[in-house]
């Protein structure tokens, strides 16, 4: 009877909590059987994610892209006073603020000589394979190192150091899981490296179209989403480079001279492009349905990418004035840019179609001061066809600690976060996936590079931990290894 009692009083309570007026059998029926239903359901079922979902098992089956349970909250979230302690490679740990699970891919053995690993110098290039099974890492020195991976389980196995004979960084095929791709020099081809088998095969040698100078080198490979068109930079250096060059598996090759403004190959219209722009080209990519390429000028270039429709002789300046607004590291997906606008706030990030560049959508409203200047480095290897997918990306200041296992500064949400941010116009979510514990502050290849996988679920980055990893044998500074966080 005393439990009766006691759930006599839970019920009014609940009752009165929701809304419920009266007096009698009815009120105490419908109040029973609320009480029935929220004590069923226990307290983790009644707790909830920062993002809405609830949790528990059916929270663990939807956490997970494109729709991810982080915390979109905006609390300001400092760093802990400590880095959380590592163990050697293959070790796992738990962001102690966002509760993601981080791998540490490299350590000091995973080279004999105890170098530094890295993420690819641009967060667009896509370093892991089609299903999260396989990556790369490059090394000081300029090596590049393949990986197994479990997605799963986490584990992390070395497999080789790749010794292609390729310039630049490699690109994994978005769509068959075994094939990498990349660009030799002299002569310069395309090619195509099967990390199972363990076989190189040519795709198209570039002098059977084009006669290159003797100092020009190809760069930059990029491949669209279905492996049907490839595209690489030629030139001499970065920066100097003048020819972006594309070859499309069906009708052959096609390429646009940023210095002369022609356009040639064997389809497509030929002629010289509609825009006045003479340059040398600093990066350039594809986009992932092939139709339009991206290109950063040098510094004699436009301020702002080009952007250039393959099929035509169109190609667009996206400004970094208003109202294009188009300042700092992009990345593009099957028809659509997203970059942050380099107006007031370093999170004032616009999304656009390629076709259209003045017509920009926000992402993240209602920004809150900022109160230091960040960058970020956007990866949008995930993107589906609707373009729909959320971008991640690692925002990160430059005026770290210069003491070893500092806390980094932090002073709003989001300062040296892992971020996920919604484009898919259903919500503004900024998802907040984990700190990088990164000072940033140990030249370029410091900085936390991020690269996602295609299925959305891994992010890759690399760390100096705070400057807590040791020495780099060969630079003489504070050394670098790459984690991998788990999307979820």
């Amino acid at each position: 009877m005393k439990s009766q009692g006691k759930t006599d009083f839970i019920s009014r309570d609940i009752a009165g909590l929701l809304g419920f007026r009266g007096s009698g059998s009815r009120l105490t029926t419908i109040a029973k059987l609320l009480t029935v239903v929220c004590l069923g359901m226990g307290t983790q079922g009644m707790r909830a994610t920062a993002s809405g979902a609830p949790a528990g098992d059916s929270a663990e089956k939807s956490c997970g892209p494109p729709n991810y349970c982080a915390r979109t909250d905006r609390r300001v979230e400092p760093y802990p006073k400590t880095p959380p302690a590592l163990g050697a490679a293959g070790s796992v740990i738990t962001d102690p603020n966002f509760g993601s699970r981080i791998v540490r891919a490299t350590d000091a053995r995973t080279d004999p000589s105890g170098r530094s690993f890295h993420t690819p110098a641009s967060s667009e290039q896509n370093s892991w394979n089609k299903d999260s099974t396989k990556f790369y890492v490059g090394m000081t020195g300029g090596n590049t190192v393949l990986f197994d991976f479990s997605p799963t389980t986490l584990a992390v196995r070395q497999v080789e150091v790749l010794n292609l004979g390729w310039k630049g960084e490699p690109q994994f095929s978005y769509a068959q899981p075994n094939l990498l791709y990349g660009t030799t020099d002299k002569p310069a081809e395309f090619q195509q490296y099967d990390v199972v088998t363990r076989k190189t095969t040519k795709v198209h040698d570039v002098s059977s179209c084009v006669k290159l100078d003797a100092a020009d080198h190809a760069y930059d490979i990029s491949v669209n989403a279905d492996d049907s068109r490839f595209m690489a930079v030629i030139g001499p250096q970065q920066d100097k480079n003048y020819l972006v060059y594309l070859y499309d598996r069906d009708k052959g090759c096609r390429w646009y001279n940023t210095q002369t403004g022609e356009v040639g190959g064997q389809w497509g219209p030929k002629g010289t492009v509609s825009a006045p722009y003479r340059f040398g080209i600093h990066n350039a990519r594809i986009s992932k349905r092939g139709d339009f390429v991206v290109i950063g000028g040098g510094s004699n270039g436009p301020r702002g990418p080009v952007v250039w429709e393959v099929g035509s002789l169109n190609a667009s300046q996206c400004s970094i004035s208003p109202p294009d607004s188009c300042g700092g590291h992009h990345a593009i997906g099957y028809d659509h840019m997203v970059n942050p606008s380099g107006r007031s706030d370093p999170l004032d990030i616009l999304i656009r179609p390629l076709n259209k560049l003045g017509s920009t959508s926000p992402l993240v409203p209602q920004l809150p001061p900022a109160a230091a200047w960040m960058d970020k480095h956007f990866s949008w290897n995930n993107a589906d066809p609707q373009d729909s997918a959320p971008v991640c990306f690692s925002a990160y200041r430059r005026d770290g600690p210069k003491t070893v296992g500092t806390p980094l500064p932090v002073e709003r949400p989001w300062d040296n976060e892992i971020l996920c941010v919604q484009v898919d116009g259903r919500g503004s979510n900024l998802w907040r996936i984990a700190h990088t514990f990164s000072t940033a502050t140990n030249g370029f290849w410091s900085t936390p590079r991020g690269n996602i996988s295609p299925d959305g679920r891994f992010y890759m980055f690399t760390s100096d931990w705070e400057d807590e990893l040791g020495t780099d044998p060969k630079t003489k500074g504070y050394r670098t290894d790459v984690f991998i966080v788990e999307l979820r």
